[in-house]
């Protein structure tokens, strides 16, 4: 087992050693590869983001009861806790709704006007035990016969959209690094390719004198993983990069809608996958290219 571990270890040193003498080619396929795996890398972590924004959204599946004027919200908060499968209650006195919007909406001096006499009724958010689409159109239909409501709005339907729209970019984020994945592959198979012609002669000594097919691929791949890894790393390092310009102008957007959302990038799991995802898509790709070599009889 030393005697085996010795060998590995003497081969990957021997693999930094060939990227160290020709660095610029080396940083030339790191840099392709980095910038293969940020975009669906990029395109994932925006949906993260996107995703968790959302949670912070009304509660999935809520349900918006209007209350009539002059009907004291008690009464009406009482009957609805009668309902069976409702979770939790949330009331929003006019005044509050009124705060609300004047923040939201940026109209804080305009809206004093309405202090006197405000439009806006008391609003009693629900939120259901269930979220299946059909408890909560039954848990609606309750509420509207309860004294006291004007009106129920959900908002399943919008909640339906984007959970369709995240999907979808979901399903775009696989099929794209499914693509540049075979690209990445191909990449990295033709730089072996050409590592292994140059280094033919020398092969072919190794195979004369008894190196197995194991002892001759063992450079490439480590090679290949390497290179791979350190294109993830690249990516990353891109990635963070861009967040960082976008940064500034997400704060400034926050601060003009009074949000306080910050864009995360990869957290730690999601970097170590990344960075072990382009190690074996290397791997891949060198051993795909020396396997083929070795069958064509070429070294």
């Amino acid at each position: 087992m030393k005697a085996y571990l010795t060998r590995h270890a003497q081969v990957f040193m021997r693999t930094l050693g060939d990227f160290a003498r020709s660095p610029a080619a080396t940083l030339l396929t790191v840099v392709m590869i980095g910038v293969t795996l940020v975009l669906p890398t990029g395109l994932y972590v925006g949906l993260l983001n996107l995703q968790r924004l959302t949670l912070g959204w009304q509660p999935r599946g809520s349900l918006s009861a209007y209350l009539a004027k002059g009907v004291p919200h008690s009464t009406v908060i009482a009957a609805i806790r009668q309902i069976p499968g409702v979770a939790s209650i949330r009331y929003i006195s006019p005044a509050e709704g009124l705060r609300a919007f004047a923040t939201s909406s940026g109209l804080g001096t305009t809206a004093v006007v309405f202090r006197h006499h405000n439009p806006l009724p008391g609003v009693a958010v629900v939120t259901p035990l269930g979220t299946k689409p059909s408890s909560v159109a039954h848990l609606a239909a309750q509420l509207k016969t309860v004294p006291g409501i004007a009106h129920v709005q959900s908002n399943l339907a919008w909640v339906k959209r984007l959970d369709a729209a995240l999907a979808l970019g979901h399903r775009i984020v696989v099929i794209l690094a499914v693509a540049l994945g075979l690209a990445l592959i191909l990449i990295i198979g033709n730089t072996t390719r050409a590592a292994v012609a140059s280094r033919a002669d020398e092969i072919s000594v190794v195979g004369l004198v008894g190196g197995t097919n194991a002892f001759i691929r063992r450079p490439f791949l480590y090679a290949g993983a390497l290179t791979g890894g350190l294109g993830a790393l690249c990516a990353l390092i891109l990635l963070e990069a861009a967040f960082l310009a976008l940064d500034g102008p997400i704060a400034a957007l926050d601060r003009a809608y009074g949000a306080h959302y910050h864009l995360s990038g990869p957290d730690l799991s999601q970097a170590l996958g990344l960075l072990g995802l382009g190690a074996l898509l290397g791997w891949l790709g060198a051993r795909i290219a020396v396997g083929r070599a070795l069958r064509s009889r070429r070294i």
